[in-house]
């Protein structure tokens, strides 16, 4: 018997068959720990987003500096170490935030704890942006490089985003350490390629190859003898898109393997080392090759065909690329759903996004960035220069509050050294909060103005979703001792439409639990109708179960609404009586057969618990194949 109490536990959670949530604290289990991350894992599950960023981010630099011609593209060098500074300055302040909250959750915890409430929130509505576009912009990046190898695949892009989504989201169901498993190839072939080829270009004199961009009209502008401050802050503000994904680690520190927190600081590292590597050594090619952005063709792989020339390493750089753009989404899947997690604790988000399979996964924050992923994916129509201008606002916004809320945090505690660790995360925030106003500024009328009205609205959802807990909560008297149960008269009624096994399971199952059972039969005026309420009630007084039949007239054919009224009369005229419907529901062996049931028991079990507050009992009486 399957009992509709409408119960919650003591936190708030409907009961259920999930672990109830890792708090990352502690010795874990040793089937827990196997479905949590070692270093490299984590640096293959959790990086991807910041890996791929050098297929983009060199070329947003080049793109903007290409405006001032020849000379404007000298700068690329220092622009790209201006912003490898600040990706230094990023990984030594996510590794204390790491250390100061191993449970996770990033600027949302550090603003949280230092901060206060609303702007903790802030912060989490704009990492809850990131991730999402995260998703949307590699997937729409890896499929753009496929339909630019594959041109006669470009009319069913949006498919093919939603096949990549699809696959991305079934294997992060599987659990983060399958999907750390499945995607650390992938991740060693492009950081390979892509480091082979700048140590093969820096031994080059001149380009390999230029094949790739014959025939392609250059985008390099005019010739100009001066680069104004204006252009290079958009530059920087261009190239900040490859620092994002820096901060999924620290959001997700849950989902490794003990020591959490150590092992999360080395991918933080790991990850800040390679990608600054990358990022600086692409820029010394582009400036060694004197290359000039061209329509049609990366900036990537122009400097692939540089380094390696028209053959077959030029094509594994591509595929890689390709691999790992549209791949490059599974670092939102790493870190959101243990942000939403954390939320949901507090009372923030659905408590059934705290849930975690037996995987250690927590499948309903995967599927929800899925679906959220997906409607972008099709508003977009699958073109990547349609989100663009929405990405790295939302993540800039939370670097500067996580590294305010470090100050707060090492200035309270004061342990050794806490002046140079604040001084640093001081000097990340000053450069994090300039980079959010820039990019802001040079994008906002490019669609950044959506993420300016939607931090917003997500804010108020999550206060709204919170005023809602907690005036459940005070109605249940949630932390409070209640007063001593004691026992009431109980009422049982129970629907029967006729005669079976099913309605006699029923009224014995009703009889022990009832002071008083009735049966309930709506009939209708129609001669049919009346001439089978007729016949049961004769069948009925020939059976004698002991409980009496009382017939409901309707005038309509509905069967819900006059069950719910005959209810409501009852708690009304028997106020100090518990009164509970049970309602007999057959359940088949197989589930094809489930669409051949009229559901009736489903319409009146659904009016009953909107018109009444009754308690609601739902009887199953399984039929098996060998069932005689």
């Amino acid at each position: 018997m399957a009992i509709d109490m409408g119960k919650t536990t003591a936190a708030g959670q409907a009961p259920g068959t999930e672990e109830p949530p890792d708090t990352g604290m502690g010795t874990p289990s040793e089937a827990g720990d196997r479905h949590r991350l070692t270093a490299l894992q984590g640096l293959a599950a959790l990086s991807l987003d910041a890996m791929a960023s050098v297929a983009y981010g060199p070329e947003s630099i080049v793109l903007v500096l290409a405006a001032a011609g020849a000379y404007g593209l000298g700068f690329t060098l220092p622009v790209t170490l201006a912003i490898a500074a600040l990706l230094a300055v990023l990984v030594a302040s996510y590794r204390q935030v790491i250390a100061a909250f191993p449970d996770g959750g990033g600027s949302y915890a550090v603003a949280k704890k230092h901060l206060g409430r609303r702007t903790s929130l802030v912060a989490a509505a704009s990492l809850i942006l990131d991730y999402v576009l995260n998703v949307a912009v590699s997937v729409t990046a890896g499929v753009a490089a496929l339909t630019s190898a594959f041109p006669e695949l470009y009319g069913e892009r949006v498919w093919i985003c939603l096949g990549v989504l699809a696959l991305v989201t079934a294997v992060n169901l599987r659990g983060v350490v399958d999907s750390a498993k499945a995607f650390l190839v992938p991740t060693a072939v492009f950081v390979g390629s892509i480091l082979a080829m700048v140590v093969v270009g820096l031994f080059r004199d001149g380009p390999v190859s230029t094949a790739s961009a014959a025939g392609h009209a250059s985008a390099l502008g005019e010739g100009a003898t001066a680069v104004g401050a204006l252009l290079l802050l958009k530059a920087f503000a261009a190239g900040c898109s490859a620092l994002t994904g820096v901060e999924a680690v620290a959001n997700a520190v849950p989902s490794f393997r003990a020591p959490a927190a150590r092992r999360a600081q080395r991918t933080e590292v790991a990850l800040g080392a390679l990608l600054g590597v990358m990022l600086i050594g692409l820029s010394v090619l582009i400036g060694r090759f004197h290359l000039q952005p061209v329509e049609g063709v990366t900036v990537l792989a122009q400097l692939a065909d540089a380094s390696f020339g028209h053959n077959a390493a030029f094509y594994v750089v591509q595929f890689a690329t390709m691999v790992l753009l549209a791949l490059a989404a599974n670092t939102s899947f790493g870190g959101l759903p243990v942000l939403m997690s954390l939320l949901a604790r507090d009372n923030y988000l659905p408590h059934v996004f705290a849930l975690k399979a037996d995987r250690q996964v927590h499948r309903h924050g995967v599927v929800w960035l899925a679906l959220v992923s997906g409607v972008l994916l099709v508003f977009s129509g699958g073109d990547t220069n349609t989100l663009v201008p929405l990405f790295a606002i939302g993540v800039f916004v939370g670097f500067t509050i996580c590294q305010v809320g470090m100050v707060r945090h090492w200035y309270g505690e004061r342990p050794k050294g806490w002046q140079a660790k604040a001084a640093l995360n001081g000097f990340g925030a000053l450069l994090t909060g300039v980079s959010a106003i820039v990019v802001t500024a040079t994008k906002f009328t490019e669609g950044a103005w959506l993420i300016v009205l939607a931090l917003p609205l997500i804010v108020l959802a999550f206060e709204k979703i919170h005023r809602a807990y907690a005036q459940i909560g005070g109605r249940l008297e949630l932390g409070r001792i209640p007063q001593p149960p004691r026992r009431s008269r109980s009422l049982v009624v129970v629907p029967v439409s006729g005669l079976s096994r099913l309605t006699c399971q029923a009224l014995t199952a009703a009889r022990s639990l009832g002071d008083e059972v009735l049966a309930v039969t709506v009939t209708h005026s129609g001669p049919e109708d009346r001439q089978a309420a007729e016949a049961l009630r004769r069948d009925w007084e020939l059976w004698k179960p002991g409980v009496e039949l009382i017939e409901v007239s309707s005038d309509t054919r509905s069967l819900g609404r006059p069950v719910s009224a005959y209810v409501r009369e009852l708690t009304q005229t028997h106020p100090d009586t518990q009164v509970t419907v049970l309602v007999p529901e057959t359940e088949p062996a197989h589930l094809w057969q489930r669409m051949l049931q009229n559901q009736r028991g489903s319409v009146v079990a659904h009016a009953v618990r909107r018109d009444t507050d009754a308690v609601i009992c739902r009887l199953r009486f399984r039929i098996t194949d060998d069932a005689r």
